[in-house]
């Protein structure tokens, strides 16, 4: 395994920064995005109106959306009813297997695919697994889930890695 397997594509602050126009251009047409602490904070289910609006940004612009979580049916369930948003749950991250699933189901192109995390260690990993683009976000929370702790130790040894053989990685407002 080599540290390139976490490189992300893009490094954006927050996904409600990727426009869909900036997207279309560089050729995608669907997103898979992560829900804790990247489409929402982990705490924070019922989501925020940046939420809403970026859906709805993406579905005019006739992008698709798609939540891609290691999290249960029915947390991820619960978090995106409100929102239309179709998902996978328990894709098994940092495996390929939930954006294969996706990816399959809906027939997208892999070029056409990007996956949208907030973790190195699963999010990213995934993303090079499956074959497709991905953009980092930073966590919309600086707390975490005691399962993402033992993640956020490790991918702070990896992101040390990436910025001793890249350069620091610097957060964009866009792609």
């Amino acid at each position: 395994m080599s540290v390139d397997d976490y490189r992300p594509t893009y490094a954006v602050a927050a996904v409600y920064d990727l426009r869909a126009n900036d997207l279309l251009r560089q050729g995608i047409t669907a997103v898979l995005v992560d829900l804790d602490n990247t489409l929402i904070a982990w705490d924070n289910p019922d989501g925020t109106p940046e939420v809403r609006a970026w859906l709805d940004e993406m579905t005019i612009a006739d992008i698709s959306v798609v939540v891609v979580s290691n999290n249960t049916y029915s947390r991820v369930e619960r978090a995106v009813s409100r929102f239309g948003v179709d998902f996978i749950a328990r894709a098994m991250k940092p495996f390929a297997y939930g954006i294969n699933k996706a990816i399959d189901r809906y027939g997208f192109d892999r070029d056409e695919v990007v996956m949208v995390g907030d973790q190195l260690m699963t999010d990213i990993r995934a993303s090079h697994r499956a074959g497709i683009k991905s953009v980092l976000v930073k966590p919309l929370v600086t707390s975490d889930a005691w399962n993402t702790k033992v993640n956020r130790w490790r991918e702070r040894r990896v992101l040390a890695k990436l910025e001793e053989k890249y350069g620091r990685l610097v957060y964009q407002k866009g792609i």
